[in-house]
């Protein structure tokens, strides 16, 4: 390989436009402040949840969007999350698969939910393979 080929391939290198790839799903907990920080990647699978007189129920729904044939769009598929959360002793209740955890996080805290309380829910999630994610607790 000449100097002319490698300074052209040198600049179609540079000249590349790279996405880095996503990084792997991170919990990090601070479980004295209650301080939860998660990458984009945490994701949910189904489980039930009860804790004390906490409930969390999260139903999923999938959507297709399909444009007519002459339209030339893409089909897309959406997913519709709808979490509640309540303060009713001993229910247990199921979560399925694809809820963001972001917004369960963010309606038990709206609950008044302790930190203590959701490091013992997102631990046992971790424990029973329901959350998809390192859960580091600090």
């Amino acid at each position: 390989m000449g100097t002319d080929e490698r300074v052209a391939f040198l600049g179609a290198l540079e000249s590349l436009a790279l996405t880095p790839a996503q990084g792997s799903a991170k919990i990090i907990l601070n479980g004295r402040t209650g301080s939860i920080v998660m990458n984009q990647a945490v994701t949910l699978e189904a489980c039930a949840v009860a804790h004390g007189n906490l409930s969390v129920v999260i139903n999923t729904d999938a959507s297709v969007s399909q444009p007519n044939a002459l339209a030339a769009g893409q089909t897309v598929v959406t997913a519709s999350s709808q979490i509640d959360i309540t303060k009713e002793p001993g229910k247990v209740l199921l979560l399925k698969a694809g809820a963001s955890l972001a917004d369960v996080v963010k309606a038990l805290n709206a609950i008044g939910a302790t930190p203590q309380d959701l490091l013992a829910i997102l631990q046992a999630m971790k424990a029973s393979g329901a959350l998809r994610a390192e859960l580091e607790i600090i």
